[in-house]
């Protein structure tokens, strides 16, 4: 037997025509949204309504919605994904809601993320550093090594694979104070720090995606530690230190 149930809610949402215009905050009523609902499949609903309305729906990036694209961007009362630990917004349900509850939601606020539309935020400055360096070179000539004849110790492995976990949806930049990038470069500068088909490029690769993340205009890191507390995967404040580790013998080459 199903436990779910229906609640009304009032949204507050930050609607923006495109990137040039002054955005402002739109005030919403939605009845009867389900407790066993995602917050992405209310805003559908929400949207619904706009339509028959005859009103423009809320942009919103969406893709994947388990979790794992890291598309689902959303400011939510205060919270980057809203108010719960160790998730994305299609991973927010609304029973973490009470019935006649106000929500904000907002797009990221960064000056390296400009609004698009509405919620809808240009991230692909997180692209453009991984670009820069966030790659390894294989060598295509017939001379390949299988990887797994390589020997990797079990706990660089799984630093690793931690590392790897990243998602890129940009919620350490929306929660720190200084807009700072360096939880998601550390991350993907750790990914392959750790590994020996790393090793080639690592000089390189640091210098080169650090230089990148300062060009596109991210703040710098001063170890507040919000971005690993909002991080939906959990991603440690350990790679911080490890990209610096890695920059600082780079530069020294």
């Amino acid at each position: 037997m199903s436990n779910s149930k229906f609640i009304n809610i009032n949204l507050k949402i930050w609607r923006q025509k495109n990137a040039k215009e002054k955005g402002k905050i739109e005030t919403y009523k939605l009845d009867n949204v389900s407790t066993d609902s995602s917050f992405l499949e209310m805003l559908d609903q929400l949207n619904e309504q706009l339509v028959s309305e005859r009103q423009e729906p809320v942009a919103f990036d969406h893709d994947c919605r388990e979790g794992i694209c890291g598309m689902c961007s959303l400011f939510i009362n205060g919270r980057a994904h809203g108010p719960d630990t160790g998730i994305t917004t299609c991973q927010l349900h609304m029973r973490m809601f009470k019935n006649n509850d106000t929500i904000y939601v907002e797009p990221w606020r960064s000056k390296a993320f400009p609004v698009i539309k509405d919620l809808v935020v240009d991230r692909s400055a997180f692209d453009r550093i991984q670009q820069a360096g966030g790659f390894v070179s294989v060598n295509t000539s017939g001379n390949t090594i299988d990887a797994n004849s390589t020997p990797v110790p079990k706990h660089d492995a799984d630093r690793a694979f931690e590392a790897a976990a990243c998602i890129g949806c940009g919620a350490c930049v929306a929660t720190c104070k200084n807009g700072s990038a360096m939880l998601f470069v550390g991350a993907k500068v750790s990914q392959y720090a750790l590994l020996p088909q790393g090793k080639v490029e690592a000089t390189q690769r640091v210098l080169n995606m650090v230089r990148q993340m300062d060009e596109e205009g991210f703040g710098n890191c001063t170890n507040t530690g919000a971005c690993e507390v909002e991080c939906p995967k959990g991603i440690s404040l350990e790679n911080i230190a490890r990209m610096n580790r890695e920059y600082l013998a780079a530069s020294l080459k």
